[in-house]
């Protein structure tokens, strides 16, 4: 049997290469006879520029940045090709993630991503043709404010003072504009693409402050403050990008980074669309009997651009059975059944804590797997039988 296994990661506990890894061992325990291609995958958050470099065979260039709070944390970022073909893949999550920013300091109004902005310089330095950003997990809120303060953007005040660098979200409220004039000098010889949530915009009732400033630590007070310095942020953006940026789409991708890197000229992508092309989801089919797939959560939501309904929906075009192995059920779940998912269960095998189940994340993934893959193996025994 050939077996296809391509997961995303469980967000805060295993990365998609080490799910795989994980799935593959209890695959191996079930059906020691299994060939067994993994490609892990990832939409855009944590895990995607080692997931892609990982598909592309690249490498991985480790340096100190400015991390989400304004202290140095060691990150990265990765490079693969060649020549004119020389491509960064830059994960937002590994330098202005939300898992980056302690719970005592979770106050998106002052988290910065001005470490994503000096990845891309690295990158730049590093003379790249193209950067890949992958949009996902972050814990700020400061439309990319400190990424373009870190490729050499002046964000200007109403008396021409420039605001200082890394002031998260709230420093925006006095902006008045930008002076793009001492910007990094490769910006203009590189091709920037973003894998981003594309609907995500800036400003408005569903912008992101108050979508996801709460769930960035942002209490009432600071979600009004903090969507009030967007909307201004929106004004200014806008007389460079010639209209109305605040809810454009994609415009709010992680905390409006979005807007940032709209205004670096880069184009936005729906995650979903890039991913099947950076990893060739179309390709991954061929000489395949069985996909296992899986993600920390499965329910209502997953058809809409997670990567086991987009693993689901390709395999169904060539009649290959999907299971999906998550950490949670939501509510709904069922519905992907719909979209070429065959069978899903959670790895939890007992009543337990958040904490208590990422610790043992990777026995409970492996053992799943191995339960998984015990059926099918059962089902094939009893072949034609019912």
């Amino acid at each position: 049997m050939n077996v296809l296994v391509c997961p995303s990661g469980f967000k805060g506990s295993i990365d998609p290469s080490t799910a795989a890894d994980c799935i593959e061992t209890g695959i191996l325990r079930a059906l020691p006879s299994a060939n067994i291609r993994k490609v892990p995958l990832a939409d855009g958050g944590e895990g995607f520029a080692n997931a892609l470099v990982a598909a592309q065979d690249g490498t991985r260039r480790l340096i100190t940045v400015t991390g989400p709070v304004g202290t140095p944390i060691e990150s990265f970022y990765g490079i693969f090709g060649q020549g004119k073909a020389t491509t960064a893949v830059v994960e937002i999550a590994a330098a202005a993630g939300l898992s980056l920013v302690p719970p005592s300091c979770r106050n998106p109004c002052l988290t910065t991503t001005f470490g994503v902005g000096q990845l891309m310089a690295a990158a730049l330095d590093d003379g790249v043709q193209r950067i890949i950003v992958g949009c996902g997990d972050s814990g700020t809120s400061d439309g990319g404010a400190g990424m373009l303060q870190a490729l050499g953007a002046r964000l200007l005040d109403l008396d021409g003072n420039e605001i200082p660098p890394a002031g998260g979200g709230q420093s925006l409220a006095t902006l008045d504009a930008i002076d793009f004039t001492r910007m990094h000098p490769r910006l203009h010889e590189v091709r920037i693409e973003v894998a981003c949530n594309w609907k995500n915009v800036l400003c408005g009732p569903s912008g992101v402050a108050r979508v996801y400033g709460p769930q960035k630590g942002a209490s009432p007070s600071q979600t009004e403050a903090l969507s009030t310095a967007l909307e201004i942020y929106a004004a200014v953006a806008g007389r460079t990008l010639g209209g109305n940026v605040s809810e454009r789409p994609g415009s709010g991708a992680s905390g409006g980074l979005g807007t940032g890197l709209l205004l670096l000229g880069a184009t936005l992508r729906p995650r979903y669309e890039a991913i099947m092309e950076y990893f060739n989801l179309n390709g991954l089919f061929e000489d395949c009997d069985l996909v296992f797939t899986a993600e920390g959560g499965l329910d209502s939501q997953t058809p809409c651009g997670k990567i086991p309904a987009e693993v689901a929906m390709r395999a169904k075009n060539h009649q290959i059975p999907v299971i999906v192995l998550a950490g949670t059920i939501g509510d709904e779940a069922e519905v992907n059944y719909e979209v070429g998912i065959h069978a899903y269960a959670s790895i939890l095998q007992r009543p337990s804590t958040l904490d208590e189940a990422i610790a043992e994340a990777e026995r409970l993934l492996t053992d799943s797997a191995e339960g998984a893959m015990r059926m099918v193996v059962v089902g094939r025994r009893l072949g034609g039988r019912w």
